[in-house]
Formats: structure tokens, C-alpha cells, sequence
């Protein structure tokens, strides 16, 4: 047996095991209310919880037809620490610990919003959950320019979208933009 039929196995072993999970976009140091939340549904739908985590500093370069995703930096001049995934992973297991469901962690590159769709895509996901950005002039400016992923996700794609409001929310009379 070839090593791209072990490999095409194991893919779709993968995908097979994920089928109608509840996905969760996650970034380090994120408030957990964000993983709970996600792991409160995929307990109520009887899913497993796919734990992702996008990094923006890489983008994918091409795919393999068995899934493979290479991927560059987006400057060469970065070295990632690629610690991101094992702190996510970390944090993680210590939330849901006791939860009672399967979860696994996977790390996506490049746009969260189009990463994130591409794999609901393929394992056929039931649900994605993401929070909000903190407020904040940076976090206000980066929504402005790139847009919010969740706004995003609601328009490219139809699968239902829980979004969990991190921090304080606005006051009716307080404007989204700082003075």
C-alpha cells in the first residue's frame, strides 16, 4: 500500500470522526465563557467539539488532494513561536475537563472566517460558535478594515452561527467608536 492511500485513509477517518461537530474559533488567552458555551451545545447535540484555532500570519500556498494544507508566512521576517495551538490546547483540556464530549484541537491558516468555513465545509459541521472582539480603538480599527468574523461567516455560509459577547456590553447611548 502506497503512503498516499495510508494518507487518504486516515483524512477521511478524520473527517469521519468530526462529522457534525460543533466548531469553536478560539484564540489565546480568549474568556472560556466562549469554549463553555461551545461545549454546552455540541453536549446538547451529541457532537464532538472541534476546538480551532486560525493563525493570520500564514496563508495557505496550495492543498494536496488528500487535505494537506502548506502553508507560508505572510513575512518571511516572522518566525512564529508556534506556541498558540499548545496554549490553546492547554487551556482547553483544563475547561473542558469533566465536560463528557470528544473534542479535538486543529489549527487552520490564514482568513479565520473563510479557514474556518472551508473546514465546516468538510466535516459537514453542525454549528460554529465564536466570540466578540474587546473593545478597544485597536480592536475597533482592525473591525473596521477586515470586518467582523462573524459577520463574515453569516453571509458565506448557511450553517447557524453562535456568537458569545465578550466583556461589557454598550450601553445604548455609548458609541462603538472611542472619541
Amino acid at each position: 500500500m502506497s503512503d498516499e492511500a495510508s494518507v487518504d485513509r486516515d483524512e477521511a477517518r478524520d473527517v469521519e470522526a468530526l462529522r457534525g461537530a460543533v466548531v469553536v474559533g478560539v484564540i489565546p488567552d480568549q474568556p472560556s465563557r466562549v469554549l463553555k458555551e461551545a461545549a454546552r451545545y455540541a453536549r446538547l447535540h451529541g457532537a464532538p467539539l472541534a476546538v480551532v484555532h486560525v493563525d493570520v500570519t500564514r496563508f495557505v500556498t496550495y492543498e494536496d488532494p488528500d487535505g494537506y494544507v502548506h502553508s507560508a508566512p505572510i513575512d518571511l521576517n516572522i518566525t512564529g513561536d508556534g506556541d498558540d495551538l499548545m496554549r490553546i490546547e492547554a487551556a482547553a483540556a483544563d475547561i473542558l475537563a469533566g465536560a463528557g464530549i470528544r473534542w479535538s484541537a486543529h489549527e487552520l491558516v490564514g482568513d479565520p472566517a473563510m479557514a474556518m468555513r472551508q473546514f465546516a465545509d468538510r466535516i459537514q459541521a453542525r454549528m460554529l460558535v465564536v466570540g466578540t472582539r474587546r473593545r478597544g480603538l485597536g480592536e475597533s480599527i482592525r473591525e473596521f478594515f477586515t470586518g467582523s468574523v462573524a459577520a463574515r461567516l453569516a453571509h458565506r455560509q448557511q450553517r447557524p452561527i453562535l456568537v458569545v459577547p465578550l466583556g461589557e456590553p454598550l450601553r445604548d447611548d455609548e458609541d462603538l467608536w472611542p472619541a
